[in-house]
């Protein structure tokens, strides 16, 4: 990511809706791979994507809407208690009956806590099982995504997306889904009962419902779409984050601290700016219900004052419309306080929605061939072309033709951009070729399940993946079942145990995030370890030693010697010096093999090889020949 601040992180967002669309639109062209296509739907439509695991937990789900319906049921008791308190217990002059009333009114209290506290348990435990549910899948399958999406998404923003989306929804599954349905049937009930006790007094406030309704769905879809956007501001804010935070070192070595910050520090700011657009909409939301709810209750306390005193209702009838009316109206504005809630978990919903939608562009037939355990590990391309999707017109590999035999080593090298690391990614099946096709023991690979065929293959890549935990575990990452001993002898064979052995903790010894504590032969020692452990037939190795010193490439080369023993082997290199006793030496360029041979022949052709050949190991020569002059001048000095 570029270090400049991009227009969509910086620019402040404008007050009127237009603008925000706008930018939420730009937002999308600049992040093709994640799309918002559904970001002009104007309902909760996304949030009926998460009912499948709703459906899974139907047991608990019923209970807590029995709990909640009983808790509204019993909240709607509770004026018609008040009405015959005032009627017959204040009018009878009895204090014992109201004292009886008073008991009554304290059991209906007591069965309302009972049954609100089973409803939140229930709806709480709803909402953590199913977002934890949701995180899982959305996980697992971000894991089967191919390459290819990596290619263009943003780590930050998809890590934003199983987090705070996430986070999102469970507020809404916690308490906004639960509030909706409780208040829906507490302004259904009073409702009903406001017309009973008075249809007349019930004109006044059931009037008044049309005119909260209309600006709640007007103003929910401006909530909506505002906090969508702030969502994916956020979310690039987060990508930026990460991608600085995990090159700290390169950050601080190139003193970008202050700029870092402030660009984060835009960017946070854009999101708040976004946020406060949607606050806006829901506090004007807000107050133009309760404006209306109270103006709609003042009347009803003018007109039924005026009727008690004309004998149309009596004292306790009145407070029992009065309280269901409060009821009703509380509820009422409680649903535009939910609705914009709602709001937001749906466009959280959709943001998730979309992530699953997206396909891997490589999956397993439907029907795949299963390789045999002990595979030949011969390995073919058949007229093998390939371009990589933000660049068809200029082809990595054209027309590439090759035959690895079971237990052949065959190096690869040639000029940076001659498709050599290609050839690793479409045999490990990350990507499928435009044309011709590549057989593993004769079959097509794209017949395999890609964990059949990966399974048969080990790689040790020039960047290894240190993670943030054990040595022992990182070692295990080539086989999670291996044991103890398997796995020490795997770091053995891979001339990692005596570093590992001078460690506190030794095989427990934690490396920190991406192994920031190993070495860079430590590390490739490992991914050796690893390869070792795993015991595939075919085995890739690509530039293992390029960034090594002289002492540390000489383990390594070590390991790897007795590493590819018996096994077919494609190694990719740039330092000549490490692939001589290679059986084949293919030389790349343009995409295409130029030249193929042994060392000896290929020097002697004084083609593409043997002009490396001289640019490398003439250095060498000179060095070495300048270091023995320098050795005798300083012997004759001593002499003198």
């Amino acid at each position: 990511m570029p270090l400049s601040p991009s227009p969509n992180m910086l620019k402040t967002c404008a007050n009127d809706e237009e603008i925000l669309l706008a930018d939420a639109q730009a937002s999308d062209a600049n992040s093709p791979t994640i799309s918002s296509a559904g970001s002009s739907r104007k309902s909760l439509r996304p949030l009926t994507r998460l009912l499948p695991y709703l459906l899974k937990h139907k047991g608990v789900v019923t209970a807590a809407v029995i709990a909640l319906f009983s808790a509204a049921v019993i909240t709607l008791v509770l004026p018609a208690a008040v009405r015959r308190m005032i009627d017959f217990g204040f009018g009878a002059d009895d204090p014992a009956l109201v004292n009886s009333y008073f008991a009554v009114l304290v059991g209906v209290v007591c069965a309302l806590a009972l049954a609100s506290s089973i409803r939140y348990f229930l709806v709480m435990w709803i909402s953590e099982r199913v977002v934890s549910d949701v995180r899982s899948d959305v996980f697992a399958h971000l894991t089967r995504l191919s390459p290819a999406f990596y290619d263009s998404a943003k780590s930050g923003e998809i890590l934003s997306r199983l987090t705070a989306d996430t986070t999102q929804i469970k507020s809404a599954f916690g308490s906004s889904a639960s509030l909706a349905m409780r208040n829906l049937i507490m302004f259904a009930g009073a409702s009903v009962m406001m017309v009973v006790t008075s249809p007349r007094l019930s004109v006044i406030v059931l009037a008044a419902i049309p005119v909260i309704l209309v600006p709640i769905l007007g103003f929910g879809r401006q909530v909506r779409r505002r906090s969508r956007f702030a969502q994916d501001t956020l979310a690039d804010a987060s990508a930026f984050a990460g991608e600085m935070l995990g090159a700290v070192r390169t950050l601080q070595a190139f003193t970008h601290e202050r700029r870092s910050a402030d660009r984060y520090r835009a960017a946070v700011e854009a999101a708040f700016q976004a946020a406060r657009q949607a606050i806006m909409a829901r506090a004007a939301l807000t107050g133009f219900a309760i404006f209306v709810i109270g103006a709609s209750i003042v009347a009803v306390l003018w007109i039924g004052a005026s009727d008690v005193f004309s004998g149309r209702i009596t004292g306790g009838e009145l407070s029992q419309f009065l309280l269901y009316s409060i009821l009703a109206a509380g509820s009422l504005a409680a649903l535009s306080e939910v609705w914009g809630e709602l709001s937001q978990a749906a466009g959280a919903a959709e943001r998730l929605s979309e992530l699953m939608e997206i396909q891997p562009e490589i999956s397993a037939p439907a029907d795949p061939v299963r390789l045999p355990e002990t595979p030949r590990g011969e390995i073919s391309f058949d007229q093998v072309s390939f371009a990589y999707e933000n660049s068809r017109s200029l082809p990595v590999l054209t027309e590439l033709a090759l035959t690895v035999s079971p237990g052949e080593t065959v190096a690869v090298v040639g000029p940076s951009g001659a498709g050599k690391s290609t050839l690793f990614s479409l045999l490990m099946r990350y990507y499928d070729p435009t044309a011709g096709s590549i057989r593993l023991n004769g079959v097509d690979i794209r017949q395999l399940d890609p964990e059949d065929l990966r399974g048969h293959i080990a790689l040790v890549p020039q960047d290894t993946a240190i993670f943030g935990a054990s040595i022992a575990e990182n070692i295990a990452y080539g086989r999670p079942d291996a044991s103890r001993e398997e796995i020490v002898a795997a770091a053995q064979a891979a001339l990692a145990a005596p570093f590992i052995d001078t460690m506190t903790n030794g095989y427990d010894t934690l490396v920190g995030e991406r192994g920031i504590t190993l070495s860079g032969g430590q590390r490739q020692r490992i991914a050796i370890a690893r390869a070792v452990l795993k015991s595939a037939p075919v085995l890739l190795l690509d530039e293992a030693t390029s960034a090594l010193d002289a002492e540390s490439e000489n383990l390594v080369q070590q390991a790897l010697d007795r590493l590819m023993e018996n096994r077919t082997t494609l190694v990719i290199a740039h330092r000549l010096a490490t692939v001589l006793k290679a059986d084949r030496i293919l030389v790349m360029e343009g995409g295409r093999i130029a030249e193929t041979g042994t060392h000896a022949e290929l020097s002697a052709a004084g083609g593409l090889y043997a002009k490396l050949a001289r640019l490398q190991f003439g250095a060498e020569e000179e060095l070495a020949q300048a270091a023995e002059e320098e050795d005798q001048s300083s012997s004759g000095t001593a002499t003198v």
